[in-house]
């Protein structure tokens, strides 16, 4: 709502939510719909992308673009624990001098000053994903700020480099996210063999993290589903069931279905 806003929309967050989030206890809502949204409800455009990183979100506000991101913070939640989950956060402006983005935060305030460097760790977890809002006469200023990543597939295949150099150079819950996000971008691309290989190898590395839920990001099954795409289209339906049952059905903690 408040990128819609930007550029004269002066609908609300509750008709977003009437179409995005018709029954009020799903767990989430994807890029994808959002998109959906603008595109079929508004007379706007949008796109979203993977991969991103703080020079493209930089020149995208320069170019008058606001951009959401979508981020995995440590938030209190509604049992009072510190824990991992999904975000979304839109950036408006940035000041390098102070290595600061200028955020409209829905859950903290306005104008929240967003550390790029905590903001690149919380962006890993949802595969660097960003969105784009514009009204279509600006369509072509956006693919041309996009460049290669204008291209989807092109875009997947980016993305994947950029996961796999993570995967040898970080280490703990930041590389079990970037080996989860190089399976993400291989279940686009269609190569769900790969895919399967590299969520096997993340979530070997979240079994090695504490058993502790206010370390461990337990909820990653209800925003980033990849995993059941590439275990299905491996023929590996009980690991399907299980991820199901075991890390998102049973990891609810507040009794709702």
């Amino acid at each position: 709502a408040m990128a819609l806003s930007y550029w004269g929309w002066e609908g609300t967050h509750d008709d977003i939510a009437h179409v995005v989030k018709p029954y009020q206890k799903d767990k989430a809502v994807m890029p994808y719909e959002l998109v959906d949204y603008v595109q079929t409800q508004t007379e706007l455009n949008a796109l979203t992308r993977v991969g991103g990183d703080l020079r493209l979100l930089k020149t995208f506000i320069a170019n008058g673009f606001p951009v959401i991101v979508e981020k995995g913070p440590y938030f209190r939640d509604i049992s009072y624990r510190v824990t991992w989950m999904g975000h979304y956060q839109l950036l408006t402006g940035y000041d390098d001098a102070r290595s600061i983005f200028i955020a409209q935060d829905s859950y903290i305030h306005a104008n929240y000053e967003q550390d790029y460097a905590e903001l690149v760790d919380q962006w890993r977890s949802f595969n660097y994903t960003y969105i784009v809002v514009y009204p279509s006469t600006k369509r072509n200023d956006v693919l041309n700020i996009l460049g290669e990543n204008g291209d989807e597939g092109q875009n997947y295949r980016l993305a994947a480099q950029k996961a796999v150099d993570e995967i040898y150079t970080l280490e703990g819950i930041h590389q079990f996210f970037a080996w989860y996000n190089y399976g993400t971008n291989l279940v686009y691309l269609r190569d769900y063999s790969g895919a399967a290989d590299a969520y096997d190898q993340a979530l070997a590395l979240y079994n090695q993290l504490p058993e502790d839920n206010t370390i461990r990001p337990y909820r990653i099954l209800w925003y980033e589903t990849g995993p059941y795409y590439a275990y299905y289209f491996m023929a590996r339906y009980q690991d399907v069931i299980d991820l199901a049952t075991n890390n998102s059905i049973d990891m609810v903690r507040d009794d709702e279905p």
